[in-house]
């Protein structure tokens, strides 16, 4: 009797940790893609990062999850905006990327990526924010700046 005891025991423990570790959305890997890249992959050029063109995606636990970029290409005069996941690095989990124009209304895109997620806009002669978001377990963190910025 107390073999079965102590069998069911190490079973549920085991059942308990696995249940932890699989249900913690903890960072996998490092992420392989810098803004930039991410920027060129999707859209081909050459991308540099703006001034006040970075956020920190930060849960309400203190985990970073994420950061959203704002990149610019001079030869085409579009802006980039790139989320790039710090958790569930290699699994596809949600991120999106999202960027207002002045003039216009927000554009997002979003979907279950591994990495990351971005979105282009012209931006010749306007000013522009820009968001990113990271699904972080089961709530969406965003980050980003909501003020006119980047202007030209």
């Amino acid at each position: 009797m107390r073999r079965v005891a102590r069998r069911l025991a190490i079973s549920i423990t085991a059942a308990a940790v696995a249940t932890v570790a699989l249900a913690s959305p903890a960072q996998a890997a490092s992420n392989p893609y810098s803004a930039a890249q991410a920027c060129a992959t999707d859209f081909g050029g050459s991308w540099a990062s703006v001034s006040d063109g970075h956020r920190s995606i930060t849960a309400p636990d203190g985990t970073r999850v994420g950061d959203v970029y704002l990149m610019y290409n001079s030869g085409t005069g579009y802006n980039c905006v790139a989320t790039i996941k710090r958790v569930a690095v290699g699994s596809s989990t949600g991120v999106s990327a999202g960027i207002r124009v002045e003039g216009s209304s927000w554009a997002y895109r979003s979907g279950n990526y591994k990495y990351y997620q971005t979105i282009q806009r012209s931006a010749v002669d306007k000013c522009v924010m820009y968001t990113g978001e990271v699904l972080y377990g089961t709530s969406w963190q965003g980050g980003g700046r909501l003020s006119w910025g980047n202007c030209g």
